[in-house]
Parts: structure tokens; sequence; C-alpha cells
């Protein structure tokens, strides 16, 4: 199958700065995001078409190879692997034009970016909450203000690379470059190492930091932290600290997106007469009206009795699933009861099994 145009996917010129195309990419995205179209795989189709088009026309090498040759020209280039749930590159461009769910900007770090799982509950995560976590990084040394110098001493220029951080060499008709081993990129070197952190610049120190989690997350969801990370260098920047949520199972409750659902169990009393029927919900107890007539398996939903919606407005709702449980455990009295109810029973009383019937006799001609 021929594959689209690019630009065309994108919706801009070819000659589109990258301003532009990432203006478009963001936009496209966020229409057709799995998130926002469950169950459509034309949108999930279009959805990674859009983001294989991104992927190549915001590389400046695959882009200009791409206007050259066409799809020849990058070929093997594209696709992110959908199978194993949009990471991998995908995970890195989103995050890039996105940011965290706080809807922060775009933007990496020079720094060491760090990862903390937190448990939290079902409730914390319907309703939000704040929390205190600790933890151990690398921080800029206190002795040497992270200059790994000793005090009163300062990083010199490095001689071998004159402070650029790069060597040149010739290779045939070539000049090469590579990174300097003398200072390893950096530029300088350390004459005089700070007896703090012996010339790192960094020392190893416990950490707080406050995370505010909003509601309506679930279980794998991140929180960015910006400049919470650790730094890599002397003198550089912290990167930062992405916070894994993990929501604990609840002992009732279960979770469809922004819906919790709920099991209800009655007796055949209840389903066949109708009921009134106290079940607890996020905020608290409530009664539940149960129809005369209800069948077991049967939903009955509450408006706006679930967890808020993450990236929209209102709630979700609670669905009750109403089990009708059958005795185990019978008096001689209750079989007498329910021998004499059915033999009073009528086509009428249980149409379910009726409608099995004519449709065994009429399968089998009996």
């Amino acid at each position: 199958m021929t594959k689209r145009d690019y630009y065309e996917i994108l919706g801009v010129a070819r000659k589109a700065s990258d301003e532009e195309i990432k203006k478009a990419y963001r936009k496209a995205a966020v229409q057709y995001h799995p998130d926002r179209n469950a169950g459509d795989k034309k949108a999930e189709e279009r959805f990674k078409e859009i983001n294989e088009a991104y992927q190549i026309l915001s590389d400046p090498n695959k882009r200009a190879a791409y206007d050259q040759f066409g799809h020849a020209g990058i070929s093997g280039a594209g696709g992110f692997g959908f199978e194993q749930g949009f990471s991998g590159a995908f995970s890195d461009i989103f995050d890039n034009i996105f940011g965290d769910i706080f809807g922060g900007g775009a933007g990496g770090s020079s720094g060491v970016d760090l990862r903390y799982v937190l448990e939290i509950t079902f409730e914390e995560a319907a309703f939000g909450t704040e929390k205190a976590i600790h933890f151990e990084k690398d921080a800029s040394c206190d002795g040497c203000s992270g200059s790994g110098a000793k005090p009163g001493t300062k990083p010199v220029s490095c001689r071998a690379c004159r402070g650029t951080g790069q060597v040149r060499f010739n290779q045939g008709f070539f000049t090469l470059t590579r990174t300097c081993s003398s200072c390893m990129g950096r530029g300088f070197t350390i004459e005089e190492k700070c007896p703090a952190c012996r010339g790192r610049g960094r020392t190893r120190r416990s950490h707080s930091v406050s995370v505010k989690i909003p509601p309506g997350v679930d279980s794998d969801q991140k929180l960015r932290l910006r400049g919470e990370g650790e730094i890599s260098e002397p003198g550089g920047r912290s990167g930062d600290l992405y916070v894994v949520l993990k929501v604990k199972e609840h002992s009732l409750f279960k979770r469809d997106n922004e819906h919790v659902l709920l099991d209800v169990p009655v007796s055949i009393a209840q389903a066949a007469l109708g009921a009134e029927v106290d079940i607890p919900t996020l905020l608290g107890t409530t009664k539940l009206k149960v129809p005369t007539g209800t069948q077991s398996g049967e939903t009955i939903r509450l408006k706006g009795k679930g967890i808020k919606r993450l990236n929209g407005s209102g709630f979700g709702d609670q669905l009750v699933r109403i089990l009708v449980e059958v005795p185990t455990h019978l008096t001689a009295r209750q079989k007498e009861l329910l021998e004499e109810f059915d033999r009073e029973g009528t086509k009428d009383s249980h149409p379910g099994i009726m409608t099995f019937l004519e449709k065994f006799r009429e399968i089998f001609k009996q």
C-alpha cells in the first residue's frame, strides 16, 4: 500500500518551519489520541500515521533525506512498535511535546532523570492527594558549589582541546572530531580536587519533595517533576524526577477509566419483588433501588458517582452490577415454599426459560 505524504498527514507545507511542524503534530496527536478515541480503530491508525510523520519531519537529517528521495530515502526509519503499548521513540516525542500531565513544556535535561514508584490508594487516585516522598540522589557539592575544584581554586581550561571539549584529527581526505579524552568533553580539567566530593562536584544526600497528585490518575501514569533529578557533571543542571503511580486494589470497587464498578449481591426475593438496599460509593453510603424482576447480571447506573475525568470536565458514573444469590442451605420449610412457588409459576414468570425451551424444541423438533 502506498504511503501518504508526511507533510499531507500533518497538514503543513513542505517549507514549514520546525515550530509549525511541532504545532501541527501537537494538534493532530491530541485529536486522535487513543485515550480520546477508545475503541476507534481508524483513530488509532491515524494516530500511528501522525507519529510516524512527526518522527521523520522533526529530525533534520531524516527530513532532508525524505525531501530528496521520498519514502525510499528513509526506509526503515518509520514505525513505533505499537504492539508494546506506545513506547520507545513515541514516548520520547510525546514527553518532549506535551510535557507531564500537569501541562509542562517541552525539553529535556542535561542531568540524570530519576524514577520513583509511588503507591497510592484507590480513593487517593480518584480524589487527588499530596504526598511527601523521600529518596537519595546526587546533588551539587556544598564544599565546592558543584565545581569539583578545591575551595579557593577553579577548574582550568583543558589544554588538549583548548576548552572546546572536542579534538580534531585527519583521516585521509576528511577532518573528523571526537570527544576529548583528557577532559571527557567538558572543556576543563580540575587540578586540585575538592576533598568533600573528590572532584565529582556532587555528593550523595537524602532528598524530600512534595508530589501533588491530581484527581483521576491511574496506575502506570507518570508525574514529571522538573529539576528534581540528579546532576551528571560538575556545575550541570539537575535532571527530572518521574513519579510512576501504582494504585492499590480496592476491596469492593474496580475501575473502568472514569467509571467505578461495584458488584452487589441480593436475594432471590429482593430481585423478584424489588428492594431498596444500602451500597457504598466513593462519596459515602447511598440507597439503591432494585426494580421488581431484576435479573442477575443487570447493571444499574448511578450518574456522577464515579471518578473525575483527568483530561476533561465532570465525573464518570458508578455501575452497579446486581448478582442474584441462590441460597445454598435450605430448611425443610424453605424447600416446601420454593416447590410450591415453582408449581405456581406461569410462562410470564420465567420468560427467559420459556424462550430457551421454545428454541430448544424448534431446533430438535420436539
